[in-house]
């Protein structure tokens, strides 16, 4: 099995209101139409990957992972598995593994995407076609560091390290 068919479907249906994440919804629509392995690690000229911006039960707080390979703070995420169903199921496994927290809630509509160039597992120069996703966690939620991180960490949403993850265009479609 693989997230393929959920990816069409759920670019197909969302419709952003940022013109911008418009032109680039139908990017990624283009590129999983022509491309039945698009959502394998080992499409080389890119793949999709399915991002969680975990937000606290109150949404005050927002928990990024010091990325080793990139050296930034970022939202959780990371590749499709040939076991994952759905992006938003992806999304969520990589939140849970990445957090060590349980009880996690996604809404499954695109919140944002994203393409960026990176040199990933791969160790060729490719595309991130990244789809995010809003995640809950329960209240009290306690991350617990995983071996994919340098450091793990809630960050109030309107002071968020210098240089990391830029989620201000994010966080006006959630407002």
């Amino acid at each position: 099995m693989s997230p393929h068919p959920d990816a069409v479907a759920t670019m197909s249906a969302w419709r952003p209101a940022d013109p911008a994440q418009e032109s680039l919804r139908q990017a990624f629509l283009g590129f999983l139409l022509a491309r039945p392995d698009a959502c394998l690690r080992a499409c080389e000229p890119g793949h999709v990957t399915a991002s969680a911006l975990v937000f606290d039960a109150h949404g005050e707080y927002v928990l990024l992972t010091l990325h080793p390979r990139v050296g930034r703070w970022l939202q959780l995420g990371g590749h499709c598995e040939p076991s994952d169903r759905t992006l938003a199921g992806a999304a969520l496994r990589e939140a849970t593994e990445e957090s060590g927290i349980a009880g996690l809630r996604i809404d499954p509509v695109p919140l944002h995407v994203d393409v960026h160039p990176i040199t990933c597992s791969l160790g060729l120069p490719t595309r991130h076609f990244d789809v995010r996703f809003a995640v809950r966690a329960p209240e009290g939620a306690q991350p617990v560091r995983s071996a994919e991180s340098l450091d793990l960490r809630w960050w109030p949403v309107d002071a968020l390290p210098d240089g990391g993850v830029e989620i201000d265009p994010i966080l006006a479609v959630l407002r």
